[in-house]
Order: structure tokens, then sequence, then C-alpha cells
């Protein structure tokens, strides 16, 4: 019971991603405490590596194969966190379907709680991005405003993938006077696709850029 109050007075912030529609829990690898989502790490179906993308690289085939993963509109969402130990290697943590509870039923209205940080006995962790996918597809980021709006950038870097693992990443740039970047991965390059201009990034307006 404290977890569905904690979970119901959290609707509204930490906001990345989607639950699905069973009934939300804890696990040995993320819960809730304080009023934060915490995840555990690392994510052993994750090799770690010292360039972050290729560690983003294997997120989507990875979750994937969770349960609910691509259900589509009755799927669940997962949301996870890269990090470091400051040790010059990039890990993924575990994710986690916590989040909002919603009515049975199709929508993609659904939304799951970024996680604050990564519990890893190894050391202290260094969160460098959070990470979800939609179970459905097409869902790029360019098209979801509710994923790019301030307030709902934690970290340095946004990472979302779709069913189809249409893989994207926003760059804030939340207390800089520069515009947020959005790229979409290209084979094993990032392409730039938007600017969200410095007046726009409280909205998450995005201005597309054409080749």
């Amino acid at each position: 019971m404290r977890l569905l109050q904690g979970l119901a007075l959290m609707c509204g912030v930490l906001v990345g991603c989607a639950s699905g529609p069973e009934t939300i829990g804890e696990s040995p690898n993320y819960g809730l405490q304080d009023g934060q989502v915490w995840v555990r790490g690392p994510w052993e179906v994750i090799k770690p590596s010292q360039d972050p993308d290729e560690v983003i690289d294997q997120l989507c085939p990875a979750v994937m194969q969770l349960p609910g993963a691509q259900l589509g509109d009755y799927g669940r969402e997962y949301c996870g966190l890269v990090y470091s130990l400051g040790d010059g290697m990039y890990y993924a943590s575990h994710p986690s379907p916590l989040g909002r509870t919603r009515m049975v039923g199709p929508t993609r209205h659904q939304s799951c709680f970024v996680p604050r940080r990564v519990e890893d006995t190894r050391g202290q962790t260094e969160p460098l991005a959070d990470y979800h996918g939609h179970p459905w597809a097409p869902s790029p980021m360019s098209e979801s405003r509710a994923d790019r709006l301030g307030a709902t950038q934690v970290f340095s870097i946004r990472v979302q993938f779709d069913k189809a693992c249409r893989l994207q990443k926003l760059i804030p740039y939340l207390k800089e006077d520069r515009p947020g970047e959005l790229y979409e991965r290209r084979g094993k390059s990032w392409k730039l696709i938007g600017h969200i201009e410095p007046a726009n990034k409280a909205n998450g307006r995005v201005t597309l850029v054409t080749e």
C-alpha cells in the first residue's frame, strides 16, 4: 500500500516513459525509496564499454526481450540509466517498469519514472543518461513532446527507442544558453535531426533540421 501511495504522489514527476498494465511491484533490481526510483547495476546482459555509444546500442534488443516490451498499446515500458564508476567504463543499469498506474485498456499515454540513482556494490555511480523504450512503433522522440519537456530532463542525455529499435537521443543543455540537440542513430554514428531553442526548452518544441 505504501508503494502505491508513493507512486500516486509521484504522478507527473520523474516521467520519462511508461509502465504497463500489470500490478506495479518491486524486485531486487529496482524499487522506490524516499519518493525516488532506484535501479541496480550493472545489467549483466549489457557488455560494458569505454564508449557509451556501444552500451547504448545494446539497450533496445535487450529491453525488447522483457515482459510486455513489444505489446504495443497494451505493452509495458522500461526505464534505466547508463552510468560509470569513474573508471573509464560505462555500464547499463537494470531497467525498471515502475510508473504511473492506469486504467486497463489500450493507450499510448503511459509513463515510467526516471530512476534517480544506481545501486552498484562496486563503488560510487555517476549517471550519464537515462533510457527508455516504447512498446509500439513508430514512436520517435521527435514526435513525443512529453519526453522532451524541460521538467522531465534529469541527466545530460536522454535515450529513447521504440519497438522497431529506432534510436534517438536528446542532449537538452538545460542550464546552458544554447539549443538542445536531438539526434538519431544511423549505423554507428549520430545524425543531428533537430534543435530545441532556449526559449522552447520548457515546452520541448523541436525545430527539425532539414537535409
